[in-house]
């Protein structure tokens, strides 16, 4: 691979449950393709797929930016989203502002961000009520 970060951009649609997944499977896709070792395409998979779910259900979608270069994998999410009131709160585990509706479809566990978290390397949140939600993730690429 070149010194130069290879980029991918994908745009995630919001409320639409039919292609949640997409850019995660389409990401694994790719990682596949460049021979990442199958841990950190698992990792990166499962964190990437939580963001994205993350955006169809609570920001009406966003944007995904992977960069990818010999050493390291780093994933954007941004969204325009109504933003996360507690992120301290946001992070434990079972928390979640799902609606009854998202539950019954089997999303809204409140794993979300603390998977993010768990499975990445480095994990920064910004997110301002009113104005949405910026998540980097980063991930060694071995």
């Amino acid at each position: 691979m070149s010194a130069e970060p290879l980029h991918v951009h994908y745009d995630v649609d919001g409320g639409n449950f039919t292609s949640a997944g997409e850019a995660s499977v389409k990401v694994k896709r790719l990682l596949r393709q460049l021979g990442c070792s199958p841990e950190t395409i698992r990792r990166v998979s499962i964190a990437m797929y939580e963001g994205e779910i993350n955006m169809v259900i609570h920001a009406n979608g966003g944007d995904a930016d992977i960069y990818v270069d010999d050493k390291t994998i780093r994933i954007v999410l941004k969204d325009t989203g109504p933003g996360i009131k507690d992120v301290e709160q946001a992070m434990q585990e079972g928390y979640s502002t799902a609606p009854d509706n998202i539950r019954a479809l089997g999303f809204g566990a409140g794993m979300g961000l603390p998977n993010m978290k768990r499975y990445s390397d480095t994990f920064g949140i910004d997110s301002v009520v009113g104005q949405g939600t910026t998540i980097e993730l980063g991930f060694e690429n071995r």
